[in-house]
């Protein structure tokens, strides 16, 4: 898939934190680009995942649990700024499908 200069961008500042996802978004109404609508879905789900079970994570006292938890969510975060980076649409790993499915109306 080839991609246009303009939707590489927009999928890169997605993934610079919920408020690039919010801008990119909004960069990304006119005109549509499908690679960085896919771009926006997977980093509004990295950003949401992260804070919803960032909560959870403030019920353990416990570094290990806590850096093990930061660990991953910077591996996925990392990995999909990449597959931005490079023009390529890579679902991040196990989630990455449902961030497609749950947030299908993020065009």
């Amino acid at each position: 898939m080839e991609t246009t200069s303009q939707g590489k961008t927009t999928a890169i500042v997605a993934y610079l934190t919920i408020i690039g996802t919010i801008i990119a978004y909004f960069m990304n109404l006119d005109p549509k680009d499908r690679f960085a609508s896919f771009h926006i879905r997977q980093a509004f789900g990295i950003h949401i995942t992260f804070y919803l079970l960032g909560a959870l994570m403030g019920l353990f006292d416990n570094g290990f649990i806590v850096g093990a938890f930061y660990v991953c969510f910077f591996v996925l975060w990392v990995y999909g700024l990449i597959a931005a980076i490079k023009g390529e649409e890579n679902e991040i790993p196990v989630l990455g499908p449902l961030f497609q499915k749950w947030f299908s109306t993020i065009t």
